[in-house]
């Protein structure tokens, strides 16, 4: 895995903002291939992959809510009625069919990219970007929500601890990972963007080199 770790960019218009500026021409680059986010739950996948959709002017989707809208159930009801396997295959199923369309912001389930297959079929058709948080942080994150299957009656911090010993060596293998730390989302963008643009600009003068006469 390349391993950036971007600072934050003045690409902004305005503070606090993610809308594109009039300079976005220079992140064409970007748009052609979907980027899929991975990394545990609470890590800002879903609320950092619309800003940076937005500021991309690219389509966003999120694999629980497609999911959940093939399924015609919720996330926990299919944990329930059906097991964490059943819903795994679905999710495999639904980011296949999702890697088939237009580039977008991809916004997978923590434990979508430890499926083998799934994580071979975003390394062929996307820029994948580990998003990485110390666990406290995200332990503080997840216990304001009670939606989440793999919590329920359990410590968050503990959870939280067991899939990253054994979730960390896969995202290992995701194109890029930015470590947020506890940063605003639209910062994580920035961070996300820098991080695009300093991997595509490296492979295309890869590429070039490769392509020179001896």
């Amino acid at each position: 895995m390349a391993t950036i770790i971007a600072a934050a960019r003045g690409w902004r218009e305005g503070a606090g903002s993610c809308r594109p500026s009039l300079s976005m021409d220079r992140y064409a680059p970007l748009r052609r291939r979907t980027i899929a986010l991975v990394g545990l739950m609470g890590v800002g996948k879903s609320s950092v992959g619309r800003r940076l959709a937005n500021a991309l002017e690219l389509p966003f989707r999120d694999t629980d809510t497609e999911v959940e809208t093939a399924a015609g159930r919720s996330i926990s009801d299919i944990f329930a009625d059906l097991g964490e396997e059943a819903f795994r295959e679905g999710e495999r199923r639904v980011i296949a069919r999702l890697l088939d369309q237009e580039p977008h912001v991809l916004a997978t389930g923590g434990g979508a990219f430890m499926n083998p297959q799934t994580r071979e079929l975003i390394k062929g058709a996307a820029i994948s970007v580990w998003l990485k948080t110390d666990l406290d942080v995200l332990a503080r994150r997840v216990a304001r929500k009670d939606t989440r299957p793999l919590l329920a009656g359990k410590d968050p911090l503990e959870v939280l601890q067991a899939q990253a010993q054994a979730r960390y060596p896969a995202y290992a293998e995701a194109d890029l990972m930015v470590e947020t730390g506890d940063a605003a989302h639209h910062v994580t963008v920035e961070q996300v963007i820098a991080a695009l643009s300093v991997h595509l600009a490296a492979g295309t003068e890869t590429a070039a080199s490769e392509a020179s006469p001896p």
